[in-house]
């Protein structure tokens, strides 16, 4: 270890493969999988990463001292080189995970969800759903499949990223979302049992938000996991039926 590091007091590369490997035995004590478990660590590996490329980019570039245009001219490429060394090594990090960007898996198509994929997505849509409305009872195994379905429109990179595309999806319909869940969800008159199911559902947000993004691919996913076609059509009409 140099003295510059010593000083610094930040892990060397034996401490954060200590840490890794720890967080995994312990993983595995609870019973997730070890590519589950190791799929998760890379997606927080490959976060970080790409929150400090965020946050230094967006920093501005700030000279320091006041030493002529050739030195500032050199200091800025200098910044720069750096950033897409910090960029690239973000993206090869994501990529051993997910694959390279445009991956759509075997055939053109895109592989079954993981099932530590479905509880992501799960903990993403939850509190999102309950910011419009109270928790509902409809069949947990049924939220199972629909996020299957749902996350099956999707590249495995695209379902890294997904938790962040349902809130940006939801800031931007939040008023039209409030009145839907006004009118049909939980805390409404409507049933929870007939075509209108989906929004007494956590997952009613997910297909909103492939309904828009992909009808066609989310109607093959539909129909290929044999779920309720009522189900679909209902939320489609809803969410048709309300003014943007």
């Amino acid at each position: 270890m140099s003295a510059a590091q010593e000083a610094r007091q930040w892990p060397d590369e034996v401490s954060v493969d200590n840490a890794r490997t720890t967080l995994l035995q312990l993983l595995a004590r609870a019973g997730v999988p070890s590519g589950d478990a190791r799929q998760l660590i890379g997606l927080v590996e490959a976060g970080v990463l790409a929150l400090a490329h965020a946050e230094i980019d967006g920093a501005g570039r700030t000279v320091p001292g006041d030493k002529g245009e050739e030195y500032r001219s050199g200091w800025l490429d200098g910044a720069e080189a750096c950033l897409e060394d910090l960029g690239a090594v973000a993206e090869r990090t994501l990529a051993g995970i997910s694959g390279p960007e445009g991956d759509h898996g075997r055939a053109g198509g895109h592989p079954r969800a993981r099932r530590m994929e479905v509880e992501r997505a799960k903990v993403a849509v939850t509190p999102l759903y309950l910011s419009f409305t109270p928790a509902s009872e409809l069949d947990p195994e049924v939220t199972e499949e629909v996020l299957v379905a749902v996350l099956g429109t999707m590249s495995p990179r695209q379902r890294a990223i997904y938790a962040g595309r349902l809130t940006e999806f939801t800031d931007l319909h939040r008023g039209r979302l409030e009145r839907l869940f006004a009118a049909y969800g939980p805390a409404s008159a409507t049933t929870m049992h007939g075509r209108y199911s989906l929004l007494h559902s956590v997952t009613s947000i997910a297909v909103l938000e492939r309904l828009l993004a992909c009808p066609l691919a989310l109607r093959e996913e539909w129909d290929a996991a044999e779920l309720p076609p009522a189900w679909l059509d209902g939320l489609t009409t809803a969410w048709g039926g309300d003014p943007a």
